[in-house]
């Protein structure tokens, strides 16, 4: 298959790309290498784990770029994980999420449309579920009190690509991922955060100290899903993919102690605007529509970060 992944220079979208060309795809990456954070790490992703992949910089919101893309290659399928990440950041920049998240979607499936390519992964989030659904999280819960504006637009960019299934007849296969996390992880979140934190001595900020629940996912187990759901068309699907076992954040902090065999000083604080107290999936319909199932225990997952981690480090 020829593949497109957008955002492929990110954490998930290198990861999944990777992947694919591993099992003898074609894969070509568009990825903004924006500054959200630094965008060395991206380059190091690329340098690292993309050999054999074409990797193109463009914005998924700039409709001509996309258009010059999809003319010099005849996709098959698209892998879209180009988006804004970060609930926190989207309390104070609001619009960067629109545009990315939503403008960009949306121009990337007209472009899909126009050019015939009926075939969409399209990652979403847990965060689209709110404070308000019930846990374990069902696929078919409303989801329609979102807690930010990160969660607002990912959850809208399920809705536009549901638009396009019905009026082009393609196949979208919406994944909701669960705190992703592993090596060549997002330094905004808490893993790399806390790591980093720890190895300087620096106090780690603690929210709604510590009483939080979060479904770690590892990174691997995400990509395997992902992967299932590419080589399974199905319409219009929503599907979790979750380890489908939270952790509480004070246990997350003591795995991460124990892999770095040194003890945390913690800055514990009220919940923070926009964060929800639990994530937990219910997996039993990715377990049933693509074999999922997440193999990865945090203990393991952690401990493969942190030595990764001290790699990077030494070497950056």
């Amino acid at each position: 298959m020829k593949i497109l992944v957008t955002g492929g220079a990110g954490f998930i979208g290198s990861a999944v790309a990777r992947q694919l060309r591993s099992e003898g795809n074609d894969v070509v990456v568009v990825d903004n290498f924006n500054e959200y954070y630094d965008s060395s790490l991206k380059r190091a992703r690329v340098n690292a784990l993309l050999q054999g992949v074409t990797v193109l910089e463009g914005d998924i919101t700039d409709g001509a770029f996309l258009r010059r893309v999809f003319n010099d290659y005849a996709f098959d399928a698209v892998a879209h994980l180009a988006a804004q990440a970060g609930v926190r950041y989207s309390v104070e920049h609001p619009e960067v999420y629109v545009e990315s998240n939503i403008v960009g979607t949306q121009t990337l499936l007209q472009v899909m449309a126009e050019f015939g390519v009926t075939r969409l992964v399209y990652a979403s989030t847990s965060s689209a579920y709110g404070n308000s659904t019930k846990v374990p999280f069902l696929e078919d819960a409303p989801a329609d009190k979102p807690e930010s504006i990160y969660a607002a637009t990912k959850r809208s960019g399920e809705l536009i690509a549901h638009v396009y299934h019905k009026l082009h007849g393609m196949d979208v296969t919406v994944l909701r991922f669960f705190t992703v996390y592993g090596p060549w992880g997002r330094p905004d979140m808490a893993l790399f955060k806390f790591t980093e934190a720890i190895q300087k001595g620096d106090t780690i900020d603690v929210f709604n100290n510590g009483e939080l629940r979060r479904d770690f996912t590892y990174i691997d187990d995400i990509v395997a899903g992902f992967v299932a759901a590419l080589q399974k068309p199905m319409g219009y699907a929503v599907i979790n993919l979750g380890n489908g076992h939270p952790v509480e954040l004070v246990r997350f902090i003591e795995v991460l102690e124990e892999a770095l065999q040194t003890q945390a000083q913690k800055n514990m604080l009220p919940m923070q605007e926009g964060d929800v107290f639990e994530t937990y999936a219910d997996t039993t319909k990715a377990k049933e529509l693509l074999d999922f199932e997440a193999k990865t225990s945090i203990e393991e997952g952690v401990q493969k970060f942190v030595a990764w981690y001290m790699s990077y480090k030494e070497h950056c």
